[in-house]
């Protein structure tokens, strides 16, 4: 491809996180330097009023309310798929076949054996999974301080995921609610997002036990999920995920402890890193609750001056520079199908094992 090629979305979605996907779209050139452009051809929805509202408003060239009809057009090269998890696996695999990019939110499928067929289809195709969490500044500081060895041999992974979401009965008539359009609860829409954090992080999980459990009566999804593992690194983990968090809106996290230091985040306060020093003299020994703003932090050159804080969109925007940053150099993106996969498998897992009651190996 030559320099500032430029490539056409059609992205399918007018819900919540396709107003995420396109302010990215639109904003990542303001950020970053990319070396390839992007236009927001066409924007997808079942209700055509709706999906024309989103355009005018988002910025789109043109509206439709079938996706097959955008899958099948030569002028879009990037298919985004930003709709209930059900429709993923026909979305991405028409995609794949018309050769197109693939953008897909997270979970893959509504089954491993979903998630297989949907990984294999775009093998050889660049494509992206939106575990945007991974963008998070503080995130990916976490992440160089660890391969500096700040940190040292891990012992203890601790996540957590808590909103309050669950607690209204009248989400119960929603798709997330519904095991059909869904796949999971708690599981696909919170814990998804702590495991793919978690093997960034501090690499493969090779066994684990969980169970499960659904607050309301009726309802065909998990509600809260809690999960102990062992990582390959000799370190133990342990996972909870809940739309009964009572208190808290987004409340993702995790605690790292290690033989050197430890590392604490969590979104609501998504600024900020705690870093521990154990390697100081005793008496100079203390938690650094660390501003990731700058200066030289992740991203820092790209957006506010240090001490301005971010958010949530962010990290989309980070995301797909990334993507076309990969995409020019001919590299793989990550985290891609294949990250996403993992994912599925350990979510497999975690059902099989809270279904049985006994630890599982993904050895």
């Amino acid at each position: 491809m030559t320099a500032r090629s430029r490539f056409n979305i059609g992205m399918i979605g007018t819900g919540f996180i396709a107003r995420a996907h396109a302010n990215a779209f639109h904003q990542v050139a303001r950020f970053f330097e990319t070396p390839l452009e992007l236009s927001t051809r066409v924007v997808c929805g079942r209700n055509r009023d709706r999906v024309e509202a989103f355009r005018r408003q988002w910025g789109w060239e043109e509206a439709a309310t079938e996706w097959e009809s955008i899958v099948a057009r030569p002028d879009i090269q990037i298919v985004d798929i930003a709709v209930p998890n059900a429709l993923h696996k026909p979305i991405a695999l028409a995609a794949a076949a018309a050769g197109k990019m693939v953008f897909c939110e997270k979970p893959l499928g509504l089954t491993l054996e979903e998630a297989k067929q949907m990984a294999e289809a775009v093998r050889g195709l660049p494509n992206l999974v939106w575990f945007n969490y991974r963008r998070v500044p503080a995130v990916r500081f976490a992440r160089q301080l660890i391969e500096e060895d700040r940190i040292g041999q891990v012992f203890h992974y601790r996540a957590h995921y808590f909103n309050q979401s669950g607690t209204d009965p009248a989400k119960g008539q929603t798709w997330r609610y519904r095991r059909a359009q869904a796949g999971s609860g708690a599981m696909g829409d919170l814990l998804s997002h702590s495991l793919d954090t978690a093997v960034y992080l501090n690499g493969p999980i090779h066994e684990l036990s969980a169970m499960t459990h659904t607050f309301i009566p009726g309802r065909e999804v998990d509600d809260a999920v809690t999960a102990m593992a062992r990582f390959s690194n000799g370190s133990l983990g342990s996972f909870e995920a809940s739309r009964f968090g009572v208190g808290r809106r987004n409340g993702n996290g995790f605690e790292m402890y290690g033989s050197k230091g430890s590392l604490h985040f969590d979104f609501e306060d998504m600024n900020r890193l705690w870093f521990f020093d154990a390697t100081e003299a005793p008496e100079l020994e203390g938690a650094r609750n660390l501003l990731v703003t700058g200066p030289n932090h992740p991203y820092s050159a790209n957006f506010w001056k240090p001490g301005h804080p971010l958010g949530f969109e962010h990290t989309f925007i980070a995301t797909v520079a990334d993507f076309l940053d990969a995409l020019a150099k001919n590299e793989a993106f990550h985290p891609n199908f294949e990250d996403a996969l993992s994912t599925e498998h350990l979510l497999n897992a975690i059902e099989s094992s809270a279904a049985s009651g006994q630890w599982i190996s993904l050895a």
